[in-house]
């Protein structure tokens, strides 16, 4: 009961974290919005309009970051029985779709701006007031990426990486309005801003493709490699082989499951408690938050040479050793034919 308490406890303050995070991100973006907006009034600068165009997208990005934060901290419920955490990568691909709009706006605002030249004035002002905005996003996009990994957002990471983008386009555009101050070459302005809306254009295309493939419930090779890390380090004696396994993840939730191979001669009882204490080592040691669910498979004495049970009745050939568990064999259906796999004919 205290576990429960505990648990439930470190949840809830680990909510309010990635809330409060989400909340800065939003406050800081509506204020440097304004900044932005100011700097390009008193420029004219067509590179500094773009970087305000981007700000108006880290608004409503950061304000749908607020609710996807909130929704998918949500229990799971009769409805959502895997939890509401794929809300996150909805908000990844949205805001990554804002940004690539973002910068086709940029684009179209920079070509118009190399057909009617328009002359910049007070840089010295706006230059200051970009530099200062860029610093700030550049030091919020570190802190959300931080706190996004630490507390499993993919949402505040998606949003970190946004606002670093954003520091990278204001230093961008202090480069260009230097290069015209210093050169007097007006065409160096828009120039600047169209090459700022196609990198963000790239951005927001990597983003949109990171949550499709969270929604499609794409394998991720990172995490499959740490399980199968973390499963080839507490497996017990009798457990011969694991296959099968898939795993997904719904926000800071993953979903994992696998099939264990067991000696036929072992009783339900006894394989199942062995399966239980596999998959709360193995959770533990991947420091994953979620749950494992364990198929169990009866051997074949084909697996004789690689059990490692002493008492066994029908045991074929004496053991020899047991040659790790590899990616290909965990995640292959039939350990049997996977590539590298021992068994394999």
């Amino acid at each position: 009961m205290n576990a429960s308490v505990e648990s439930h406890s470190t949840e809830a303050r680990d909510e309010r974290v990635r809330t409060t995070a989400a909340v800065v991100s939003l406050t800081v973006a509506i204020v440097l919005l304004a900044i932005k907006f100011v700097a390009w009034r008193l420029t004219g600068s067509a590179a500094v309009l773009s970087d305000a165009l981007e700000s108006i997208v880290n608004v409503l990005a950061a304000g749908f970051a607020v609710g996807g934060i909130i929704f998918a901290g949500k229990p799971a419920d009769r409805n959502h029985p895997y939890g509401h955490g794929k809300i996150e990568f909805f908000s990844a691909a949205f805001e990554g779709g804002l940004i690539a709009f973002a910068a086709l706006l940029i684009v179209a605002n920079a070509v118009r701006a190399f057909w009617i030249r328009q002359e910049l004035q007070d840089l010295d002002q706006g230059l200051l007031l970009v530099g200062a905005a860029g610093l700030i996003n550049g030091l919020l996009g570190l802190f959300l990426i931080q706190v996004g990994r630490r507390y499993a957002s993919l949402t505040l990471v998606a949003d970190g990486k946004h606002v670093l983008s954003d520091f990278w386009t204001s230093v961008g555009v202090v480069l260009g309005l230097l290069a015209v101050r210093l050169t007097g070459i007006w065409w160096l302005d828009p120039l600047v801003a169209a090459i700022i809306g196609l990198l963000l254009f790239r951005t927001g295309f990597h983003l949109v493709r990171h949550a499709a493939g969270g929604l499609l419930d794409e394998e991720d090779p990172e995490l499959v490699a740490r399980l199968v890390r973390a499963i080839e380090q507490n497996l017990a004696p009798g457990v011969i082989r694991v296959h099968s396994l898939r795993a997904i993840r719904a926000g800071r939730f993953h979903h994992v499951d696998a099939h264990i191979v067991v000696p036929m001669t072992w009783s339900v009882e006894r394989a199942h408690a062995a399966g239980d204490l596999l998959e709360a080592q193995v959770m533990a040691a991947s420091r994953l938050d979620g749950e494992l669910s364990l198929h169990l498979d009866p051997c074949e004495q084909s697996y004789c040479a690689w059990c490692d049970v002493a008492d066994c009745e029908v045991r074929r050939e004496p053991f020899r050793t047991r040659p790790p568990i590899t990616i290909e064999e965990a995640v292959h259906p039939d350990p049997g034919r996977a590539p590298g796999s021992p068994f394999r004919t």
